[in-house]
């Protein structure tokens, strides 16, 4: 019987051998797949920064006087760059201008656009958590935080008003401005 119960605890102890090996590997996995989601996380931010920026660029491209360019080989350099019509020192960007008579929604970048006509069409005032699957988005923590930091920004801009926190609602200035207008 002495040899049964040897044998058994044996394989226990290799059983036990494996499960804790693994356990390592599943661990050291784990990290890696939280450090690859880390950095998916940062290029899908560097990827939205960059279309907000290249549009506020196109945008203030299609809005600002045109400048006679100082020579024929300067226009054709600039005509050949993808960056064409970026100046080459940004040092700030605004991609939400301050809101003033005259200016249109077409000033802003779509994602602006898009949460302005959901409020625009809302009943009534409406938080950040609501407009998020309306503009297309997952409904996670990172998307309605991103959403709730546009609507602050539309907010301090003149585009909205937020008279209780977290909840927003077209601007007064803007809807009294263009009914004084009609």
């Amino acid at each position: 019987m002495g040899s049964l119960f040897e044998e058994l605890e044996a394989r226990e102890a290799a059983a036990r051998e494996r499960v804790e090996e693994l356990e390592a590997e599943l661990a050291d996995l784990n990290e890696q797949l939280e450090e690859a989601r880390e950095g998916l996380e940062r290029l899908r931010i560097a990827r939205e920064t960059v279309a907000e920026v290249m549009a506020e660029m196109s945008a203030d491209a299609t809005t600002a006087p045109e400048e006679a360019p100082e020579s024929d080989a300067v226009a054709n350099e600039e005509a050949s760059s993808p960056y064409a019509g970026a100046e080459r020192r940004v040092m700030g960007v605004l991609t939400v201008p301050k809101w003033r008579p005259g200016l249109g929604v077409d000033a802003l970048p779509r994602v602006y656009r898009d949460i302005l006509e959901v409020i625009a069409d809302a009943p009534g005032p409406v938080r950040a958590k609501q407009i998020v699957p309306r503009i297309g988005l997952a409904t996670t923590a990172g998307r309605i935080e991103g959403t709730r930091s546009k609507l602050k920004r539309l907010v301090e801009r003149g585009w909205l008003d937020e008279d209780e926190p977290g909840l927003f609602t077209p601007a007064r200035l803007r809807t009294t401005a263009s009914s004084n207008s009609q």
